[in-house]
């Protein structure tokens, strides 16, 4: 197989294997906003919007439960009156620790299930998303 059709299907199972996650797991309303804003900080409605691919009304929407349960803060936007801006909350990042523990849980639970594969087999899969994805970097 070439590199090509490797990082392929790498892509392929990596995405099968988060959706089998998430329907298992039935994760709650909002864990994709506040995993957003772990991964690029805060964010305005229309940022957040564009990244997960909805319309600013259905984002305003989420993240005013979000507001309400806690998960996020909204201020005004120092550089634009119109806008806001959304921040994780210590809560939020709490319920977020809580659902990547259960990821976590399942996914392993899924590779017990194989005795041919090990714990390094699961590092050098974490190693090697790790180092595609260049954690720490735009």
């Amino acid at each position: 197989m070439s590199d090509s059709e490797l990082a392929s299907d790498l892509v392929v199972h990596a995405a099968r294997l988060v959706r089998a996650v998430r329907r298992e797991l039935e994760l709650p309303a909002g864990t994709r906003i506040i995993s957003l804003l772990d991964e690029h900080g805060p964010l305005g409605i229309t940022q957040l919007a564009d990244l997960d691919r909805c319309s600013q009304p259905t984002m305003s929407a989420a993240v005013a439960q979000l507001v309400e349960s806690g998960w996020v803060t909204k201020k005004p936007n120092p550089d634009d009156a119109r806008g806001t801006v959304v921040t994780l909350s210590g809560t939020g990042r709490d319920e977020l620790r809580r659902v990547r523990r259960r990821h976590g849980e399942r996914v392993a639970a899924l590779v017990a299930q194989h005795p041919d594969l090990t714990t390094e087999d699961l590092a050098t899969a974490v190693a090697v998303l790790r180092g595609v994805l260049q954690e720490g970097t735009p």
